[in-house]
């Protein structure tokens, strides 16, 4: 696959210098909308600036619009296809991480997500972040751009981005009325609806935008056990904005907007057993032998499931902003006022089987957060520009953790006996049937911060940019939980048995964090086309607070040393060339790096532990990712456009003396393995996609054809490093084919997967260290066809 990308560049690349003229060059431009993406020039705001995306000296990947419809990306996994430096991966909507460069959170399988743990990769929609990286699962609505900062970006966004940023600016009210509406339907009962539609309310001075979505999908799992299809999509949403626009000097842009999702969603299938160390008694095979228990499918592309607990998904998310801006001549001043929400609720069958060794798991959350940003951006072009502001951020969540067992728990988990020498003692069959927990949870987080970056032309065409952000946080976390239910014991060896499943706990942790980070950078406007920059940042994430419950030391009791994690500080060298030549058909950014992360912040399983239900926060002394990014777009003729993108990243534990054990090394007593030199876990070594563009007018139109690839090398999905943990390469290609009208009218077919590629999006090994590993499968072929009017 890499040979094949890089063969395409360089053919594009030979056509354009041997064959294109000027006059071919500037015929170009004059191609019809439905052959390009989008315009040659792309304004972003990576600086809180409008900028044109080639003199801004970052590493920013964009997707418009036009691409994004195209494409029918409509979520944060979809976008990952085209951003091969950005890694999307979701068990379940609230057991969701993404990463850039392999850093941000660490790799997620189901009960691995932490209340306590902030996301290092920014997620902001309209400038403002949203806390929790759960409300990146929900479809995208009405997208003008995204865009994808790489490295650290906390001196300007409002929140600590230690990874980098994804920036998602939607459509703005529009004072010429236009409306679009799309319906597509496909595969497995798959229907999506889009619509939107803005306009003048009050002449030039007060404009509304409305767009909405609903999307639903049945599932592409099938549970022999009870008919089900699992896994499916239920999700809409709806925005609603006004921009009042009383003068050409002051605008507010006031946006409501709400967010659902519900389906009987999520769960993972039968992959592959790993051995372990542990007693052969206590590992997959005899446990399932001796329950004459089989899965329904050892082939985990058949989609087949028998798990016996109740499994849905209902969340939501949504809230108020006001943006205001006031253009008073030398700069202009910014206000962005938020209050947002986010409700979770699921069931989940976290044994993955037909046997009822745990029956219920929910853990129900609220979020609330306020956010206030002030800041104050030069205007023109000038030798001196600026960005200061103050950004404050205030977020509560409070959650209730709770699970039940069944009537083979206390068989899976314990075995037929306990305790050791004369107190050892029979494990009755109903010992932890009905045995369960129950509690609560609370994070209050309070941030403040100032920040200012200067960008001076010491020459013409050389910028030094220099930017500081001084940043004060306050963390509370409260843990509470109780047990109930099971077998009625006084035995001490059963009572302790019990406990080892699930015990008590209660704690509260404080942490306040202040520090000065920024940036420094370098920037040599080589030629009108070409810029070249050099840069220096220093991120900065504050302390985590465990809120899953806590890792179990030798005496079964909780480790409170292990309540609080420290910050994660890192820090990040780049280099980049950006660079449009044969007037402008081709454009090439090329990027550099190595990043160093002191006490990455990552969530773990404790495999020393009987159940290992949740995992639990942990520093990583050191991580060291260097790697190579390279976006290539050429305008090879009027009607055909050929993208190229390219990630290669050597991500690995450069300290890491006590890590989690993979289970090939587990025995009943294993504690720490020493990772020092092994790969990131959840970082694929290249990542590449290609895409084409194609449109050829035929009468009152043009027949249009697109085309996207994405290539990922094999990479860990544990942190275990487990050989039973490696997910293999794979690869995805996405096609439409359809007809869009002068009119405005299209009609496009669209594939999805359209080689039908098996691969293994995530994986979790089963609570128990049973060494049953589970896989979520790739989603199928999904054919389908949609209208548009615009």
């Amino acid at each position: 696959m890499r040979t094949a990308t890089w063969a395409v560049l360089i053919s594009t690349a030979a056509f354009i210098i041997g064959g294109a003229s000027p006059a071919a060059a500037r015929d170009a431009s004059t191609a019809p909308a439905a052959a390009t993406s989008d315009d040659s020039e792309i304004i972003v705001t990576a600086r809180r600036r409008d900028e044109d995306l080639q003199t801004v000296p970052l590493a920013v990947s964009v997707v418009g619009g036009t691409l994004i419809d195209r494409s029918y990306t409509v979520n944060t996994q979809q976008l990952s296809l085209l951003v091969p430096s950005l890694t999307y991966s979701s068990a379940n909507p609230r057991n969701t991480a993404f990463t850039i460069r392999g850093l941000g959170s660490s790799i997620v399988a189901v009960s691995q997500a932490n209340d306590g743990l902030e996301p290092g990769v920014g997620f902001y929609v309209d400038q403002v972040y949203h806390a929790r990286p759960a409300t990146a699962a929900f479809d995208f609505s009405d997208i003008e751009r995204i865009e994808v900062l790489r490295g650290p970006q906390g001196t300007l966004f409002g929140k600590n981005t230690t990874a980098g940023a994804i920036n998602i600016v939607t459509r703005a009210p529009t004072f010429t009325a236009e409306a679009s509406e799309e319906l597509s339907v496909g595969s497995y009962n798959f229907v999506q609806a889009k619509a939107s539609a803005s306009g003048p309310l009050v002449g030039d001075t007060l404009a509304f935008r409305v767009s909405g979505l609903v999307t639903r999908r049945d599932g592409t799992i099938r549970n022999v056990a009870t008919g089900a299809r699992q896994n499916g999509i239920g999700n809409q949403a709806i925005r609603g904005q006004l921009l009042f626009r009383p003068t050409t000097d002051f605008s507010l842009r006031l946006t409501a907007d709400f967010t659902n999702f519900e389906s009987e969603c999520c769960t993972q299938v039968y992959l592959r057993v790993g051995q372990s160390l542990r007693p052969g008694a206590r590992q997959y095979p005899a446990l399932s032998a001796g329950l004459n228990y089989a899965p329904p499918s050892t082939n985990p592309y058949d989609r087949k499931t028998d798990i016996d607990a109740p499994l849905g998904v209902t969340t939501n998310e949504g809230g108020v902003s006001a943006i205001a801006d006031w253009n008073l001549g030398f700069g202009t001043l910014t206000s962005v006022s938020a209050w947002r929400f986010w409700n979770w609720d699921a069931a989940n069958d976290r044994d993955y089987t037909g046997v009822p060794i745990q029956l219920i798991q929910h853990i129900p959350s609220r979020q609330d957060q306020f956010s206030q940003e002030l800041r104050l951006a030069s205007n023109g072009d000038h030798p001196l520009g600026y960005v200061a502001g103050l950004y404050v951020f205030d977020q509560k969540i409070v959650g209730r953790p709770n699970s039940v067992y069944g009537s083979q728990a206390a068989y899976w988990l314990i075995g037929p006996t306990t305790g050791t020498g004369a107190s050892t003692v029979r494990v009755p069959t109903n010992l932890l049937d009905g045995y369960g927990t129950d509690g609560s949870t609370r994070l209050k987080q309070d941030s403040y911060a100032a920040f200012a970056e200067l960008n001076y032309k010491i020459l013409p065409r050389i910028t030094l940019t220099g930017g500081l952000r001084y940043t004060y946080e306050v963390k509370d976390g409260t843990y509470a939980t109780y047990v109930f239910g099971g077998l009625q014991t006084t035995n001490t060896a059963l009572l302790n048995a019990k406990l080892g499943v699930l015990r008590p706990q209660s704690y509260d942790a404080h942490d306040d964090e202040s520090n000065l980070s920024g940036r420094a950078n370098i920037a040599w406007q080589m030629t009108d086309r070409v810029l070249a920059y050099g840069s220096y940042a220093r991120g900065f994430k504050s302390g985590g607070i465990n809120l899953s419950g806590l890792p179990l030391d030798a005496q079964n009791q909780a480790v409170l040393t292990t309540a609080l994690i420290r910050p994660e500080r890192n820090q990040t060298y780049e280099v980049g060339l950006k660079s449009q030549l044969f007037d402008r058909r081709l454009t090439v950014n090329l990027a550099s790096y190595l990043t160093d992360v002191r006490d990455f912040q990552a969530t773990l399983v404790d495999s020393s532990q009987t159940v290992a239900l949740r995992g639990y926060l942990s520093n990583i002394p050191k991580v060291t990712v260097k790697g190579v990014e390279a976006d290539v777009t050429a305008q090879v003729t009027r009607t055909l456009q050929l993208r190229a993108n390219m990630a290669y990243a050597n991500g690995r534990y450069s300290n890491y003396p006590a890590g989690p054990c993979p289970l090939e090394l587990q025995t009943n007593a294993t504690t720490a393995c020493n990772l020092t030199g092994r790969p990131l876990a959840g970082l694929s070594r290249w990542s590449e996609t290609i895409g084409l563009d194609y449109a050829q007018p035929i009468g009152p139109g043009a027949i249009v054809l697109h085309a996207d690839s994405n290539f990922r090398s094999s990479y860990y999905g544990d942190p275990t490093l487990s050989r039973y943990t490696l997910i293999d390469g794979f690869n995805q290609t996405n096609a439409s084919l359809g007809f869009h009208a002068t009119s405005g009218l299209e009609i496009a077919v669209f594939v999805r997967n359209l080689f039908d590629s098996n691969y293994i999006q995530n994986l979790t090994i089963q609570a128990g260290n049973s060494g049953l590993i589970l896989g979520t499968p790739s989603e199928p072929r999904t054919i389908g066809i949609t209208l548009r009017a615009r």
